[in-house]
């Protein structure tokens, strides 16, 4: 069995990693993907860091995890990344917008269609957010506030170490400024730590790895 884990993952957090982790653990799931989106819904204005930069993290997470793999697709709505896995990993803000009618047209009957269509559900907590009991994935409450958008303003402890050693070196997260002048070359000299990563375009030729959808 496959499970699809969709988000932006900006930046992929601690807390990501142990709700994969757990639906792995009650599902008996053989590997778990990140389902990333080229244009996420509801964030198709974000384009700092670089997809390519976060697509690159994402595959040096999953390279010291053979249970993880990493998938990229145009698609937006959740339903129409899920075709082919068993099991569909959200959040609890996430499970409340697969039944909000404004992502499908307003229409009840689309909607209805779609969450039709969705593999089993494994749902991670969010108070206040209130789930199905029978859909709750059973992880760490130290994780349930844990946020990307906490680990941007500052919070890097949140980061995943692939995550937190990119951000380190680049900014790329926690200080914009510093990034651009790491894309503009300006910080290219500095001595590099924490091994292999992400390099500004054209730095020296490499381009990060992009799976096929």
């Amino acid at each position: 069995m496959i499970g699809a884990y969709p988000g932006s993952f900006n930046p992929p957090t601690r807390a990501h990693l142990a709700i994969a982790e757990a639906a792995r653990e009650a599902f008996g799931l053989s590997r778990v993907d990140l389902v990333v989106s080229r244009r996420a819904l509801d964030k198709e204005h974000v384009d700092r860091p670089l997809f390519e930069h976060r697509l690159d993290v994402l595959h040096q997470v999953a390279s010291s995890r053979p249970w993880l793999g990493v998938t990229v697709t145009d698609a937006q709505l959740l339903v129409d990344m899920t075709g082919g896995y068993d099991v569909l990993i959200v959040g609890a803000d996430k499970y409340h917008q697969l039944f909000d009618t404004r992502y499908y047209g307003g229409s009840d009957a689309a909607r209805d269609e779609a969450v039709a269509r969705l593999p089993r559900l494994a749902v991670a907590p969010r108070p206040p957010l209130e789930v199905p009991d029978e859909l709750v994935l059973v992880v760490d409450p130290r994780h349930a506030t844990a946020s990307s958008t906490a680990a941007r303003r500052g919070a890097a402890e949140l980061m995943v170490r692939e995550a937190s050693r990119f951000d380190r070196r680049t900014g790329a997260w926690t200080d914009p400024a510093r990034y651009e002048r790491w894309l503009a070359g300006g910080e290219q000299g500095r001595p590099r730590r924490g091994g292999p990563g992400p390099r500004p375009p054209g730095g020296d030729g490499h381009q990060p790895e992009v799976e096929p959808d």
